[in-house]
């Protein structure tokens, strides 16, 4: 059940929302997770530095069980994460960035319990 949170200064237009569906497919392909686990944020127009610039960036947080926890998979997961980013938004490696953040069953709460016992 992978959480991304996406903010970015470039406007909402940029974000339609059969472009969230490619982002989507994309990111549970990376993760190799099933698309209808994916949760997805997207923040737009907001006032943004990466680097020191103000130029469009993009900043995506990306937490999930079992995925996100070594060296190895984050770069693969980076890898192809960068080349939709890219193609889709125009953006350079420079003005992207990802936090991947492990998480473990007990800390995502569901239908009344936690992950660990559904």
């Amino acid at each position: 059940m992978p959480f991304i949170n996406v903010e970015t200064n470039l406007p909402a237009s940029k974000f339609p929302e059969d472009l969230l569906k490619r982002l989507c497919t994309t990111l549970a392909a990376a993760l190799m997770k099933p698309e209808d686990r994916m949760n997805l944020v997207v923040k737009t127009d907001l006032p943004m530095m990466i680097a020191g610039s103000c130029s469009p960036c993009f900043m995506m947080s990306l937490s999930a069980i079992g995925v996100t926890d070594t060296a190895e998979k984050n770069k693969e997961h980076s890898a192809k994460i960068f080349q939709f980013l890219k193609g889709e938004l125009g953006l350079s490696d420079d003005r992207i960035l990802i936090l991947f953040y492990p998480l473990e069953p007990w800390q995502i709460g569901k239908k009344g319990t936690v992950m660990s016992f559904l």
